[in-house]
């Protein structure tokens, strides 16, 4: 399986933040997510374009830009999609890991490196 693209890996982090955090604000969501603002804001209306995300705005509140995100059934559909998609490749990249792991051991066992390395 290829690696996630960044989309998808920005799109997955919404939706997963915003079913837990359904009124975490853009700003909230950039800082969380370790991205800037416009992205976010990119990938939301992508999210809302795609009929994943509901936006609801709170007009009778003093914050106007005051904003709730629901994930949709759609929504709901896609992040379980990723979430299956991002576990089979976090489990791959973790057993290439462990193999890569488990041969630097191995070879620096048999340089005499070092002996006390944890098996």
């Amino acid at each position: 399986m290829n690696a996630p693209t960044i989309d998808e890996t920005t799109s997955y982090g919404l939706l997963k933040t915003l079913e837990e955090n359904p009124s975490l604000s853009q700003r909230d969501l950039a800082n969380r997510l370790g991205i800037s603002l416009g992205k976010v804001n990119f990938c939301l209306k992508a999210l809302v374009a795609k009929g994943c995300l509901k936006v609801n705005n709170f007009r009778n509140s003093e914050n106007k830009l005051a904003y709730t995100y629901f994930l949709t059934p759609r929504g709901v559909e896609e992040k379980a999609r990723m979430t299956v998609a991002f576990l089979s490749y976090k489990m791959q990249e973790y057993d290439r890991l462990r193999a890569e792991i488990e041969a630097l051991k191995i070879e620096v066992e048999q340089k005499g490196l070092f002996t006390n390395i944890s098996k």
